[in-house]
């Protein structure tokens, strides 16, 4: 049965990233995953999650919140992870799937599907956020803000968003009416100009309402 319990923000007093994983050590816990997404936020695009598990007692200077550090940053963590000797494993939920079953239970899919690709199996799974991954048989506890509070957390998160950016710089080469490469599907002024300007394209997410407002009505035949 998977064991649940929700931390808040008084984690945000910890000296470091790593307390909450060395609270799991001293239990006698010795693969603990991390477990984040990126890209529930744009228009365009799949929602992409990395599960990380790091060597035990693994101090990477500069982890932090994938959002707060800057492109350069990212992919230097994102070879630091990997160098470490992390096990690593994305999950990857295409537009079409978000469209159908909704963006929090696509994210949520993708998550799982990180954790059960991970070539080492976890004793315990951290999630970012409010919610736990269903249907998990896993013990698992989610944590707000935990990209910014937990050393695994941290390094999903910028595995997630190097990942998905790589795949939006492709779709950059296919599109390139569209700036994918810059705003990385997000709604910004720029890529709603490009919507406006050039209509959906495949990769599009019909379900959000900025995307759906561009797709024409079918006129009825009379």
């Amino acid at each position: 049965m998977t064991a649940t319990l929700k931390i808040n923000h008084g984690l945000a007093l910890l000296p470091d990233l790593t307390q909450v994983e060395k609270s799991l050590f001293e239990k006698g816990f010795e693969y603990i995953a991390g477990v984040d997404e990126a890209g529930r936020g744009p228009l365009a695009g799949p929602v992409v999650a990395a599960a990380v598990i790091l060597p035990k007692d693994t101090v990477i200077k500069g982890l932090d919140d994938s959002k707060k550090l800057s492109p350069r940053r990212r992919e230097e963590l994102f070879d630091d992870i990997a160098a470490c000797g992390a096990t690593c494993a994305v999950g990857i939920i295409d537009n079409i799937t978000i469209d159908r079953m909704n963006i929090l239970k696509a994210s949520l899919l993708a998550m799982r599907k990180a954790v059960m690709s991970l070539s080492r199996k976890p004793e315990f799974v951290l999630v970012d956020g409010n919610y736990t991954i269903p249907n998990l048989d896993l013990p698992q506890i989610a944590i707000v803000s935990g990209d910014s509070l937990c050393a695994s957390i941290s390094a999903a998160s910028i595995i997630a968003k190097v990942t998905r950016d790589r795949i939006m710089d492709k779709y950059q080469e296919l599109y390139p009416e569209f700036s994918f490469s810059v705003h990385r599907g997000y709604p910004t002024p720029q890529h709603l100009n490009e919507l406006k300007t050039h209509g959906p394209t495949e990769i599009h997410r019909r379900s959000f309402r900025p995307v759906e407002e561009t797709v024409p009505v079918p006129r009825s035949g009379k």
